[in-house]
């Protein structure tokens, strides 16, 4: 967990096992008062107010069905790029025909195999 310099140390307190210090923290914070009153005069705790947009979009992306659904994304991702290479691949001439090139190698042969395609029709 990151702690930001304008997080109390009181937000630490939940770790501690004594609740004399816990009640501390909270007052610390804000989050009790000692005085007698009704709830809206009481200060508001730092966990009642709104989420701002960050923290929503962190929490939200911690869920266990969040992070199952990006992974399955990026596999259909990668495994669209794989084909499109693959494709590519199929369409440039190599010898040997099945020699294993690297992505790299597959977009630099492409390139070159485009030029002398434009060369070719330009003569």
């Amino acid at each position: 967990m990151m702690l930001s310099p304008d997080q109390a140390e009181a937000d630490l307190s939940w770790t501690q096992s004594d609740p004399e210090s816990m009640l501390n923290g909270l007052k610390s914070a804000g989050c009790t008062s000692d005085e007698p009153g009704d709830v809206e005069d009481r200060p508001k705790c730092k966990s009642d107010q709104p989420l701002s947009r960050e923290e929503k979009r962190r929490r939200r992306r911690a869920t266990a069905k969040y992070r199952s659904a990006h992974a399955t994304r990026e596999r259909i991702r990668v495994e669209a790029f794989n084909v499109a290479f693959a494709e590519l691949r199929k369409l440039l001439p190599t010898l040997p025909p099945d020699k294993k090139l690297s992505k790299i190698e597959i977009l630099r042969l492409a390139i070159c195999y485009i030029s002398y395609l434009n060369h070719v029709l330009d003569v």
